[in-house]
């Protein structure tokens, strides 16, 4: 498979990139990682509060997309969405067994843009307003859920023990506000 510059928009060709990297193909995981890396970092660095983490974390995760990538199935979900969840599941992971250990610091707006195009940059705010708008079509109580499972990490049981619900009706609420949201967004 010869490997052109991929654009990261294009979910087909790093469909087939990924697929190459289960092969065990070199040039297609460095045409995957010149694809994605930018997005990937961009969701480690809003889980995690410290940049060097955050670039650990993204070296993990293409250490396991290489060992893994024989396990991505097209057929049920695309390639980024695929490298997304295993990205945000890792920075989470490191999230977790950190916790309490570090204090959290903001993330400036100019070490994001360090390491992304302006097109890029440009990408990930319009998505960010989409993301934003589509949350504010939830209720309040849902969007907090939402916002505290996906940013903060949150599990079930905390959720459920933070809003003072059982954990089986705060898993509906996250279930049905997940499906708004997606909704919203192919919209």
């Amino acid at each position: 498979m010869s490997v052109t510059e991929p654009r990261s928009g294009n979910s087909e060709n790093l469909n087939d990139l990924l697929l190459a990297v289960a092969g065990g193909d070199n040039l297609a995981f460095e045409g995957l990682y010149r694809a994605t890396s930018a997005k990937l970092f961009g969701i480690c660095l809003r889980v995690l509060p410290q940049r060097a983490e955050a670039e650990e974390v993204l070296q993990e995760v293409f250490l396991g997309i290489w060992r893994k990538a024989e396990q991505f199935d097209a057929s049920r979900a695309s390639a980024m969405t695929w490298l997304s969840m295993m990205t945000r599941n890792k920075a989470i992971d490191r999230l977790r067994s950190n916790a309490g250990a570090r204090a959290q610091t903001a993330i400036e707006l100019d070490e994001i843009e360090g390491d992304s195009s302006a097109s890029e940059v440009a990408e990930v705010a319009e998505n960010q307003e989409r993301i934003e708008l589509c949350l504010g079509e939830l209720e309040a109580p849902r969007r907090k859920l939402i916002r505290t499972a996906f940013f903060e990490g949150a599990t079930y049981e905390e959720l459920a023990e933070r809003s003072g619900n059982p954990i089986g009706t705060v898993k509906s609420w996250i279930r049905r506000s997940l499906i708004k949201l997606k909704a919203c967004l192919e919209r």
